[in-house]
């Protein structure tokens, strides 16, 4: 049994060697890719490398030309994520740093399907300064992978957090939910529904609450069909839409959890005749650019995503130089914008 190493709990070249029974020369001419080493003591050494995920200080921290930031997406490039890209790649040039973009999931790969130990060293073997994701699904198992290659990582409004400790960036989402759905309520409506996304999700479950709490306090009861989460996105939205305006007493303003999900709303409801917001307002969250193009332009709320993107480039950027953080977690504020789609309740 490997013994653990006192350098964050990673094995080192004395603690294999003890382990295969040679010497830290020979493990080390193993991990060097030396010839002058025969092919049983390879082989035992090589496997417990393997199976400790040991990975030499030149893996685990290249020096590349220029710092490089792998900034990954779970799932598609939404406006949302090229906003967010906007604000990690503007603070990037900013810094003198290079970001790689790609996909935390290419495909809808479910997490797991690429082990977490191959990925991290993929990354630390690239030259990567550290990870950012964005509304990304990550394991207990990636965050311990990137622990080991010493590659810091940053999370951008996470759908879970899998550790305590993994340092995030978001919005202030229970905030935005209250002042969403207080803003119906000071124009009298009363039966106001909930389209969020990923039940789950860290954020989306701010933003219900925050939504729950208005509701609350104003004294309006909430059924349990007015509450749906699915998804942050059109289809889920055009579903919701379709669903609550079908009930017996539909409701007569929604919040919805994202703008696209606010969008795909409104396409159910002109769908069924009805207009935005004469027969029904609605108000989205997030303020991308699809919120300004739709008609009529709808009333959501704003989150700081460009400048979300920039404070987990920063503070990446403090990680790797070993600094300690005042805080794991940063909230920026939200905002209101109110636009075409939310009118008195008549």
């Amino acid at each position: 049994m490997l013994e653990p190493s006192t350098r964050a709990g990673r094995p080192t070249l004395a603690t294999i060697a003890a382990s295969a029974g040679v010497s830290v020369a020979t493990v080390s001419k193993v991990v060097n890719g030396r010839e002058d080493v025969s092919a049983q003591t390879r082989a035992s050494v090589q496997a417990l490398l393997s199976q400790h995920d040991y990975a030499p200080p030149s893996a685990r921290r290249p020096t590349p030309a220029a710092p490089t930031v792998e900034f990954l997406i779970d799932g598609e490039f939404s406006a949302y994520g090229l906003q967010v890209i906007e604000g990690v790649v503007t603070a990037g040039v900013q810094l003198g740093i290079s970001v790689v973009v790609g996909q935390l999931h290419p495909d809808g790969a479910p997490p797991g399907s690429t082990a977490p130990r191959v990925w991290a060293r993929r990354l630390a073997t690239a030259g990567r300064t550290g990870v950012i994701v964005v509304t990304g699904e990550l394991t207990a198992a990636h965050v311990t992978a990137l622990t080991r290659v010493d590659l810091p990582l940053v999370v951008i409004d996470p759908l879970n957090l899998p550790r305590t400790e993994v340092t995030s960036v978001g919005s202030t989402n229970f905030a935005g939910g209250l002042t969403s759905t207080q803003h119906l309520l000071d124009l009298g409506h009363r039966r106001i529904a909930f389209v969020g996304g990923p039940p789950a999700s860290s954020c989306n479950q701010a933003r219900l609450h925050g939504y729950r709490a208005a509701m609350e306090t104003a004294g309006c009861p909430v059924p349990p069909e007015h509450v749906l989460n699915e998804a942050f996105n059109y289809d889920a939205g055009f579903r919701a839409g379709t669903s609550l305006l079908s009930l017996p007493e539909p409701p007569t303003a929604v919040v919805g959890g994202s703008d696209s999900i606010a969008l795909g709303f409104m396409e159910a409801a002109r769908v069924r005749g009805l207009r935005i917001p004469e027969d029904v307002s609605v108000v989205g969250f997030d303020d991308t650019e699809l919120a300004q193009m739709s008609t009529p332009r709808l009333t959501t709320v704003r989150q700081p995503l460009r400048e979300m993107g920039a404070v987990a480039v920063r503070t990446l950027v403090r990680m790797a130089a070993g600094e300690v953080l005042e805080s794991h977690h940063v909230e920026l504020a939200t905002e209101l914008v109110v636009r075409g789609t939310t009118t008195p309740r008549r």
